[in-house]
C-alpha cells in the first residue's frame, strides 16, 4: 500500500476515534503535518528522497503513536470527575501576571491566571495528611509522557507496605504520572514535585498524593499548551 493511503486510513481512524474530541484529534493532524510533510510532498532528487524516507518512517510512526495516545489519554475517565472540579473559565481577582499557577489545595482547584480578572479553573488531586505543603516555585521544565522516578523515601515507604516500586517506570498510559508533567523547581533546583496528569480520575478533588498535585489527563494536556517554562507557581 501507497504511503499516502496508509496515512490516509490512519487519518480517518483517528477522526472516527476522536469522537466528541477535536482539540484531540486536531493535534493528530498537526502531528501528520509536522512528521509527514516530505513523504506527502517529496524532494524530486531520486538520492536525497530515499535518505529523506528512511529517516521520516521512524518519525511517522511515532508521531502516530503519540497522536493516538494522546487521544486515548483525553478520554480516559471523562465522566468520572465530580462536576465540581470540571475545567472552566472563572472570575478570579489576584495581582499575579498572567500566566502564573495559583494552586489552592483546601478548595482542591489550580488556576492559570489569563489576567482581566479571569482564570481557568482546574480540579485537581492535592497531597494526603502529612505531606502537604506551601510557597513559591517555578516550573523548570515541562515532559510530554514523561518517565517517572520514584524517590528513595517513597521506595523504602512503599516496600514497608507490601508495594515494590519501580527504580524507573518509562511514560505511556500507565505511569502514573499520566500524558504530561510540570516540573516544579526551586532556587535549590528541583523539588521532586510535579503537577501532572492523573490515570485514576476518581482521585480529582481528594487528598491522595505524596505532595504532588494531579490533573485528569485532559486537563494537565490543556494547562501543559498554556504554561511557559519559567512560570510564577503559587501554592497557597
Amino acid at each position: 500500500m501507497r504511503p499516502f493511503k496508509l496515512i490516509l486510513m490512519f487519518a480517518i481512524a483517528a477522526m472516527l476515534t476522536a469522537g466528541s474530541t477535536p482539540s484531540s484529534a486536531q493535534n493528530f493532524f498537526d502531528n501528520i503535518k509536522k512528521t509527514l510533510g516530505e513523504l506527502v510532498d517529496p524532494p524530486k532528487e531520486k538520492k536525497k528522497q530515499t535518505q529523506t524516507s528512511s529517516r521520516s518512517a521512524p518519525k511517522l510512526f511515532q508521531g502516530l503513536k503519540r497522536a493516538f495516545a494522546d487521544i486515548g489519554a483525553s478520554q480516559m475517565g471523562s465522566g468520572s470527575v465530580d462536576k465540581r472540579y470540571a475545567r472552566k473559565v472563572v472570575a478570579y481577582q489576584t495581582k499575579q501576571s498572567p500566566g502564573t499557577i495559583i494552586i489552592n489545595p483546601k478548595e482542591h482547584y489550580l488556576y492559570f491566571v489569563l489576567g482581566n480578572g479571569k482564570a481557568i479553573r482546574y480540579g485537581v488531586g492535592v497531597g494526603r495528611a502529612g505531606f502537604g505543603w506551601n510557597g513559591t516555585v517555578r516550573i523548570g521544565r515541562k515532559a510530554e509522557w514523561p518517565g517517572w522516578t520514584p524517590p528513595q523515601e517513597m521506595i523504602v515507604r512503599e516496600r514497608k507496605k507490601g508495594i515494590i516500586l519501580p527504580a524507573h517506570m518509562k511514560g505511556g498510559i500507565k505511569n502514573p504520572l499520566g500524558a504530561r508533567a510540570l516540573y516544579l523547581y526551586n532556587g535549590s533546583g528541583d523539588t521532586a514535585y510535579r503537577i501532572h496528569g492523573s490515570n485514576e480520575p476518581w482521585s480529582i478533588g481528594q487528598n491522595v498524593s505524596s505532595g504532588c498535585f494531579r490533573l485528569v489527563n485532559r486537563d494537565v494536556m490543556d494547562l501543559y499548551k498554556r504554561a511557559q517554562v519559567g512560570a510564577k507557581v503559587i501554592v497557597l
